[in-house]
């Protein structure tokens, strides 16, 4: 009976270890069959990051282009900004494409970065492939998702 116990409770922890990404910006959970088994591009900005603010609209560009595709596109505030403070960040600069309040660096093994923007491309099985240091363009980031994709 006690073995019963302990597997029960190391299912219910082994469950949640790595599952959901976290909520939104919108407070709404990622779950991680949203994003899993798919190309990540994973953009780190802020709002007083003069580069950043120019690049989203790209960014907004390349998360439509890629509908549909097995990639997506998300950011993480790089101030750790929740709730509505996000958001309303999120909203100032016109982001449309998902940004996550929960870093996902752990999960991935992202190094600590200084520089904005930073954009890692990972792959399907979660293996770091490019980190992108400044600003990126819609079609600079979707060659270099070509050509991953076919090495």
């Amino acid at each position: 009976m006690a073995w019963r116990v302990v597997v029960f409770f190391a299912l219910v922890m082994l469950g949640g270890c790595g599952a959901d990404y976290g909520v939104d910006q919108n407070g709404k959970l990622v779950k991680a069959r949203q994003l899993d088994d798919q190309w990540l591009v994973v953009n780190y900005w802020a709002d007083w990051c003069g580069p950043c603010r120019t690049e989203v609209p790209q960014l907004n560009a390349l998360a439509e282009q890629m509908k549909g595709k097995g990639v997506a596109v998300v950011g993480v505030n790089f101030d750790g900004l929740h709730g509505d403070e996000l958001k309303k960040a999120v909203q100032e600069l016109g982001i449309t494409f998902t940004v996550l309040a929960d870093d996902p660096a752990p999960r991935f093994d992202l190094p600590q970065n200084d520089a904005l923007p930073i954009t890692y491309i990972i792959d399907a099985k979660g293996k770091v492939r490019e980190q992108l240091v400044g600003e990126q363009t819609a079609a600079g980031i979707s060659e270099k998702l070509a050509k991953l994709k076919s090495s």
